[in-house]
């Protein structure tokens, strides 16, 4: 199974003082990059959130975003009562005790700070009390944000096993033609050493002339290029049908396809040959492209 690092989920939950809508977006990255953002009320979440984004999500750059609609009458200013009436019988005192006048009209010490309390507050104090109620907020976030990523996998994982079944077809045609360029290469080589000889009327012994062809051949002999190929085609398609994404594995097997195809292409001269080379790392890059955004 393979998973996209990109991805796109959204909850919203109703609660007695409002909606609390958690979006989570993520795309490419090498390594876990986490950031969280939440309303001033909840930012003790934080980091009790990014610890559970990282639980669940194994890399890429992920942000999630909680935003909050308070009810209407949530955000009503809240008298301090036993405040007001501590501080209205405390100046009515000092009034009685100076011979001062005293005003009766109660409603102007609300403006004395400390008196009127942010409903808003109060109402996330008692959001926080039940925290646990956030985790399965963001938890169910994360969770559409993976059925996303697990749907895009799948069809990442389509167009890499189309592109891995064409590089197959392509090594195979390489292995074949390496055949008839390796026979045809062997006897160049040994007519241009015939001639040489004979040219400057030289002798040299048929076990000394296949000698320097061996070394010659060993030179540009690709025997073990394409069985590092095959076995790294066949893992990619286990790693690539494995339980678990593995996005890194199959970036490090695509690096050894293309040192191994352009070995390849650096040891045999053929012209049909080095165009299969050419057809065989389009193949390979058009994979790469797709395993970059592979969780």
């Amino acid at each position: 199974m393979l998973l996209s690092m990109t991805g796109f989920g959204s909850k919203s939950y109703e609660f007695p003082w409002g909606t609390a809508v958690v979006e989570i977006t993520s795309v490419n990255h090498k390594f876990q990059d986490f950031s969280v953002r939440l309303p001033q009320e909840l930012i003790s979440l934080e980091n009790r959130i990014l610890n559970l984004m990282r639980s669940l999500i194994r890399r890429g750059k992920v942000r999630l975003t909680a935003t909050i609609t308070w009810n209407e009458g949530s955000q009503i200013p809240v008298i301090n009562g036993e405040g007001l009436m501590n501080l209205y019988s405390q100046i009515k005192k000092i009034a009685k005790l100076n011979g001062l006048e005293f005003s009766s009209n109660i409603t102007d010490l609300l403006m004395i700070p400390g008196l009127l309390e942010n409903s808003t507050n109060a109402v996330a104090q008692s959001a926080l009390e039940n925290s646990e109620i956030w985790d399965t907020i963001a938890t169910d976030a994360i969770n559409s944000l993976m059925e996303m990523k697990k749907s895009e996998g799948e069809k990442l994982k389509s167009k890499i096993k189309e592109d891995l079944k064409t590089l197959v077809k392509i090594l195979a045609e390489m292995k074949t033609r390496w055949q008839t360029a390796r026979d045809s290469a062997l006897e160049s080589i040994r007519s241009r050493i015939t001639e040489v000889l004979e040219h400057y009327s030289l002798e040299l012994d048929e076990a000394r002339i296949a000698e320097e062809v061996t070394l010659a051949a060993d030179r540009w002999d690709i025997s073990e290029e394409i069985a590092r190929m095959e076995s790294h085609t066949e893992k990619f398609c286990q790693v690539t049908d494995a339980q678990e994404s593995s996005g890194k594995k199959l970036d490090f097997l695509i690096q050894e396809m293309i040192r191994e195809i352009n070995t390849m292409g650096s040891k045999v001269a053929d012209a049909e040959f080095r165009w299969l080379v050419v057809e065989a790392k389009t193949c390979i890059e058009r994979m790469r492209e797709q395993i970059q955004n592979v969780e």
